[in-house]
């Protein structure tokens, strides 16, 4: 059973876990933010860049796929460090491969390691935020994806900065990756060892618990109600996903505004998404899950179908601002629900955090083969079907009653 914490260890904790998404999405930014000067640094074409792109896409759903493995093997504790410790690695490595070898293999190797340390990380801060709401008894959950898009804003206006000063990437990503790991081994020394997540505790032969937290982890997928919680994220993902990769070059070609208004819409996503997701905790807490998540998916539904149809700009930023605010919990309350049996929270969070991130990842390169065909905005009504669908499966959400949780353990 998991020992009561004092006032101070919880805030640590939960401190520690807020730097931890913080620093995953530092790292994000960094490296997306020197792109065209990566791009100058190994004289390679956007075919190339799209390689890089694609070769930390692969790198990321691996470290996501692998993450409930390694929490498995070794806890989430030194899971989230080694993978820490991965991906600032990776944006060292990509400074060095740009900057002082000039290598696009290196630079690759980099990219690599970026995305397997933090599609792990990913999933395990995840399986820790969840149990911290758990502990907390109040849906707060949202508030960690917040930190993660601090350190995205901050990320990108460091690598705007960087870029401006004429810095190199690779002193930019050096004292980055430095940063990162500094803040990765304080935070993780705040985080407490609990068994129940699962963290080994005493130094005693863990095979037999390691065999199974292994046998549990993979339960999870024969669950359906994990799949339905999957649907919720999915659409949710996919208009998370979608906006950030094409909501910007739907604004400056198809609606005419430019570049510069493309990145300022953009914003307005991001900014009503990341404001719905600092204050939407108190909103659960009083209205419900089922029926914020029903709410939003129609706010995101009706966003991106203004957004394709909007005659005009001012109506083009009130559809990406719905977007935002409909996009902006359904990732994080599918992580919540998923974590409602704490006995198997780690495993169930996993496998919700495993689709999740996939269709995140996955999603955007899908809507940009098909926009090919028939064009960006037309695509985007895939994008509306996948919202509404998230709204008809937000029922799965729903708390479990306590007869459906695992009994706690005894003795």
């Amino acid at each position: 059973m998991q020992h009561l914490l004092s006032r101070t260890q919880y805030v640590r904790w939960r401190t520690a876990v807020f730097a931890i998404f913080f620093i995953s999405g530092l790292s994000v930014a960094t490296w997306a933010s020197r792109v065209p000067d990566i791009k100058t640094a190994l004289e390679i074409d956007k075919a190339q860049v799209g390689m890089l792109l694609l070769g930390a896409g692969i790198a990321s759903i691996v470290g996501i796929s692998s993450g409930p493995a390694v929490m498995a093997r070794i806890g989430v504790r030194r899971g989230m460090l080694a993978s820490i410790a991965t991906f600032a690695s990776g944006i060292a490595l990509i400074g060095i491969g740009a900057n002082v070898f000039g290598a696009f293999p290196v630079v690759l190797l980099g990219l690599a390691l970026f995305g397997l340390g933090n599609g792990s990380v990913d999933v395990m801060m995840n399986v820790e935020a969840t149990a911290i709401e758990q502990y907390a008894k109040k849906t707060i959950l949202p508030l960690f994806h917040a930190f993660f898009s601090f350190g995205t804003v901050i990320g990108a206006g460091l690598g705007a900065l960087a870029a401006q000063l004429r810095i190199d990437v690779f002193a930019h990503t050096l004292a980055t990756a430095a940063l990162i790991a500094a803040i990765g081994i304080v935070g993780i020394a705040n985080v407490p060892a609990r068994a129940a997540l699962p963290d080994p505790v005493h130094d005693v032969d863990d095979r037999p618990r390691r065999s199974e937290r292994m046998h549990v982890a993979l339960a999870a997928w024969r669950e359906p109600r994990t799949y339905a919680i999957g649907v919720v994220m999915l659409g949710m993902s996919f208009a998370e996903g979608g906006a950030n990769d094409w909501l910007a070059l739907g604004v400056a070609e198809d609606h005419g505004g430019g570049t510069a208004v493309g990145a300022a819409a953009l914003a307005t996503f991001s900014v009503a998404m990341t404001a719905v997701r600092i204050s939407g905790g108190p909103l659960v807490d009083r209205f419900g899950r089922v029926v914020v998540l029903r709410i939003l998916a129609l706010t995101a539904a009706s966003g991106i179908l203004l957004f394709i149809l909007a005659p005009s700009l001012p109506l083009v930023f009130l559809g990406a601002a719905l977007w935002g605010v409909g996009a902006s919990l359904g990732f994080p309350l599918g992580m919540s629900a998923a974590a409602d049996d704490p006995a198997k929270a780690a495993a169930r969070v996993s496998a919700a955090a495993t689709i999740g991130y996939i269709s995140f990842l996955g999603g955007p390169p899908v809507l940009g083969f098909i926009s090919e065909h028939i064009g960006l905005l037309d695509t985007l009504f895939i994008l509306v079907g996948l919202a509404v669908l998230s709204g008809l499966f937000s029922g799965a959400a729903r708390p479990l009653r306590d007869d459906e949780k695992t009994p706690a353990a005894t003795g």
